[in-house]
């Protein structure tokens, strides 16, 4: 019974793992969503899903330009990437 407690402790470690970036940025300074949208689109993303992460950075689920599916974290008031899956 020892194991219980010691696999529900690495659940939660590994649900921390894959939690996204934080972004501390006020939302006064954010881009607007449609230019960071229309500005990802030119660099040759396809946007499938949209959404401001819960570390309040924006995120996209999409392909790049070569089709390759993506999840990306983006600082929303330079729309700069900052992690990658």
């Amino acid at each position: 019974m020892k194991l219980f407690p010691f696999a529900l402790l690495l659940a939660f470690a590994t649900t921390a793992a894959f939690a996204g970036p934080a972004c501390h940025v006020p939302k006064d300074k954010w881009m607007k969503e449609a230019d960071f949208k229309a500005m990802i689109e030119a660099q040759g993303y396809k946007i499938k899903t949209f959404k401001v992460s819960k570390g309040e950075c924006y995120e996209i689920y999409g392909t790049d330009k070569e089709g390759k599916k993506v999840e990306i974290y983006f600082d929303p008031a330079t729309g700069a990437p900052i992690q990658q899956h």
